[in-house]
């Protein structure tokens, strides 16, 4: 006796022919807004970062798609950037108030690039963080820890990160919050950098021992320390400035 099929209902929740076509339709964790949030803006793909931008689709067209069917019309970011708000204005599901949005947005990111763009310093040796930091750092009234981003060429990502103010000990300069930045900015190496108020720039033991221990939280996530430097005032008979690497107080990474 053959067996009796059951025919798909129409509306049966098991109707997998047909895909969702709103994005409220999808799984929440693959809706844009709730990947961005659960993710992270650097983890998630240039579609939702666009579909986030949109905010809603077409008729037969989710938010989604309409990102990838523009991404997949310009082939890269440079050239969407480089389009007119009338030509994304006549892209169907676009019009002329989301044209505005793309536009303001590319070229905000346009202007970020700029500014990287200025020019990099390269840190190659202690006084190169002297001229980065010294006249900010001597005239703190108390100690500030500084993390310095560094590229494949050792020159500098972006301005130094702030990372503890206040007396300077382990758990205020924990190793999590020295290699965070680090790590969301593809680091290549870092340089630490703290002031001394007294003007004094010798470590104490506590700054040796913050030191061996970031030194070896950069083994560990791949991105050395090159370096600690301590920042003081100058005298007729001292620079100023203490560098630990110099000193071979600490066993730094191998540059």
């Amino acid at each position: 006796m053959p067996m009796k099929t059951m025919p798909f209902q129409s509306g049966s929740s098991y109707n997998i022919i047909s895909a969702p076509r709103r994005v409220k339709e999808l799984p929440q964790t693959l809706q844009p807004r709730e990947r961005f949030r659960l993710e992270g803006a650097d983890r998630v793909g240039e579609d939702v970062l666009l579909a986030i931008l949109l905010r809603s689709g077409i008729p037969g067209v989710n938010v989604l798609d309409l990102a990838r069917r523009i991404l997949e019309r310009y082939g890269t970011l440079t050239q969407l950037a480089q389009a007119s708000v009338e030509e994304l204005a006549a892209f169907k599901g676009v019009g002329p108030v989301k044209a505005q949005m793309l536009k303001a947005a590319l070229e905000l990111a346009r202007r970020i690039a700029l500014e990287g763009a200025v020019e990099r310093p390269a840190l190659t040796c202690p006084d190169d963080v002297i001229r980065l930091l010294g006249e900010t750092a001597r005239t703190l009234d108390r100690e500030v820890f500084w993390v310095l981003l560094l590229d494949t060429r050792n020159r500098l990502l972006r301005p130094p990160d702030e990372v503890s103010r206040g007396l300077l000990n382990a758990s205020l300069v924990h190793p999590r919050e020295v290699f965070r930045g680090a790590v969301r900015a593809a680091a290549a190496a870092v340089i630490v950098a703290h002031n001394h108020p007294s003007g004094d720039p010798t470590p104490s033991a506590e700054d040796l021992s913050i030191t061996r221990q970031l030194v070896e939280a950069g083994r560990i996530v791949g991105i050395p320390v090159l370096d600690h430097v301590i920042v003081g005032r100058k005298a007729d008979s001292a620079p100023g400035h203490f560098s630990v690497r110099e000193s071979g107080l600490v066993t730094f990474e191998a540059t």
